[in-house]
């Protein structure tokens, strides 16, 4: 079982939006058996919280489920349990490699991304761009997977 943890600040846009995509990925190639999937926040201001209306939109219209998401705060045995620990940009990067063991990898989603011109998902919170960073984060999942599926962890 491969295990795999999307990362952003707060956990209501980026992460639990990346969360669901990738689900939805693994689920669509019946590999939900060998790949689990979660998300959290760097902070705790939102935990227990649905994810934020304008993740659920773009969710909802383009048919993934994402009503069972919650928010929750990163814990230290994530760092233990998660195999591909994959945050949304270099705050989140750098708050991550803090808190990490020593020698634990922490990757950015668009490290994987085929398409994409830039290295971090924006913040949809602040900047109200959900389609845009949908499609930047379906294309890290997509990546994501794809190599998931080479190392064959």
């Amino acid at each position: 079982m491969t295990h795999v943890l999307f990362v952003c600040l707060g956990n209501i846009c980026r992460s639990p939006m990346a969360e669901a995509v990738f689900r939805h990925l693994v689920e669509q190639r019946g590999l939900s058996a060998q790949i689990a999937i979660d998300s959290c926040g760097i902070g705790d201001w939102h935990a227990g919280e649905r994810p934020h209306t304008g993740t659920q939109k773009i969710l909802r219209e383009k048919g993934i489920a994402h009503d069972t998401l919650r928010a929750r705060q990163i814990t230290s045995d994530d760092f233990a349990t998660y195999d591909y620990i994959v945050c949304m940009d270099e705050e989140n990067l750098s708050a991550l490699k803090r808190l990490a063991p020593a020698g634990k990898k922490v990757y950015r989603l668009l490290d994987f991304a085929t398409a994409a011109k830039e290295q971090n998902v924006e913040d949809p919170y602040y900047t109200g761009r959900f389609v845009y960073v949908y499609d930047l984060v379906e294309d890290g999942c997509q990546g994501l997977l794809a190599h998931i599926l080479k190392e064959g962890k």
